[in-house]
């Protein structure tokens, strides 16, 4: 598995966790414990989608920066090029020889 699809992989699980956390706490709204997993599972999510959109390409509106966003020029028609980044790369359900 190549670090785009385990990256991928993780922030499809920790999304999963903080959606799950979601529901819960619309029934649960004062759980302590409850609400630290939230915090923790929205910070790592977070970190996740900057990180893959500085060395892939954004997976949200959030992240998308011409400034910064494929500095590596990976999977890009415009290598070098300030541009909007949002159609750059293959996007994540094209894969290429399998699934995540």
């Amino acid at each position: 598995m190549s670090d785009r699809n385990a990256i991928l992989k993780e922030i499809t699980e920790i999304s999963f966790t903080a959606d799950d956390l979601t529901l819960y706490l619309d029934t649960h709204p004062l759980d302590a414990s409850a609400l630290e997993a939230f915090s923790q599972a929205n910070a790592r999510r977070k970190s996740l989608l900057e990180h893959y959109a500085n060395e892939f390409e954004p997976l949200t509106r959030n992240c998308v920066c011409p400034d910064t966003n494929n500095q590596t020029n990976s999977h890009t028609k415009y290598p070098g090029q300030k541009h909007f980044t949002w159609n750059d790369g293959p996007l994540p359900w094209d894969q290429q020889g399998g699934a995540l």
